[in-house]
C-alpha cells in the first residue's frame, strides 16, 4: 500500500492537471476559440506539484521527529502544526462529571469503557497559532516557490526569475487570502474527520489550481 505521502502527492497531481484543463477551456472559450489541449504547461504543473507537495505535506501532515499538505492524524498520523500546537484538549465529559458528583461507580465504568469519560473541546489559541503560521510563513514560501519555478521553466535567468517572484508575490497573496484564510479555519477548528480535511482541501486546491492556470495562461 502507497504512503500517504504518495498518495497526497499523486493527488495533487491529478487535482492540478484537472485545473489547468479547465483553465485552457475557460481561456479558450472566453476567446471563442477552438479547445485544443496544451500539454507543456499541464507537464509544468504536475511536475511542480511533485516536486513541492512532499515538503508541504511535511510542513501540514508529518511531525518532524517522525521517519517516512491539508494537520490530519489516523493514516496521516499527526502534523508538524498540529503535534506542536494541538487544536482540542481534552476534558471530563459533562455527564461523567454529574456521576463523580453522585459517586456512581457504575456510569463512571461505563464511560470509561465507551471511552466516553472524556470529550474534546478546541484550544482556540493553538488554533489561531496554526492559522497565522499557515497564512504567513506557509503562504509566502509556497507563493515564491511557485513563481520561481514556473519562472525557472520558462528558462529565465536568476534575476529575472527573482524580478517575476516580486512582481507577482503580493497580487498572488491578496488573491489566496480571499480563499485558503476560509479553508484553513474550517479544516483546523471545524471539519474533524482525516475525509472531510482531505475533500475540503481537494476542492479548494481544484479552484486555486484553475486560479494559477488562468494566472500563467
Amino acid at each position: 500500500m502507497s504512503s500517504p505521502i504518495v498518495k497526497t502527492t499523486i493527488q495533487s497531481c491529478v487535482l492540478n492537471a484537472t485545473s489547468n484543463l479547465i483553465a485552457q477551456f475557460i481561456t479558450a472559450y472566453k476567446a471563442n476559440a477552438p479547445y485544443t489541449i496544451n500539454w507543456v504547461p499541464v507537464f509544468q504543473f504536475v511536475l511542480f506539484n511533485a516536486i513541492s507537495n512532499p515538503p508541504n505535506f511535511l510542513w501540514y501532515n508529518r511531525s518532524p521527529f517522525q521517519p517516512s499538505p491539508l494537520v490530519l492524524t489516523a493514516s496521516y498520523r499527526q502534523s508538524f502544526l498540529e503535534s506542536t500546537f494541538p487544536s482540542n484538549y481534552l476534558v471530563p465529559s459533562a455527564s461523567a462529571i454529574h456521576a463523580a458528583s453522585e459517586n456512581d461507580e457504575k456510569e463512571l465504568d461505563r464511560e470509561e469503557k465507551t471511552h466516553s469519560i472524556l470529550e474534546s473541546k478546541l484550544h482556540i489559541q493553538n488554533t489561531l497559532i496554526k492559522f497565522l503560521l499557515d497564512q504567513t510563513i506557509g503562504a509566502t514560501l509556497n507563493t515564491l516557490l511557485f513563481s520561481l519555478a514556473f519562472a525557472g521553466f520558462r528558462g529565465e535567468g536568476y534575476a529575472d526569475a527573482i524580478a517575476t517572484a516580486q512582481e507577482e508575490f503580493w497580487p498572488m497573496v491578496r488573491a489566496g487570502w480571499t480563499l485558503w484564510p476560509f479553508v484553513s479555519l474550517l479544516n483546523f477548528a471545524v471539519v474533524k474527520s482525516v475525509e472531510g480535511r482531505a475533500l475540503v482541501g481537494s476542492l479548494s486546491g481544484l479552484l486555486w489550481g484553475i486560479y494559477l492556470s488562468l494566472l500563467k495562461g
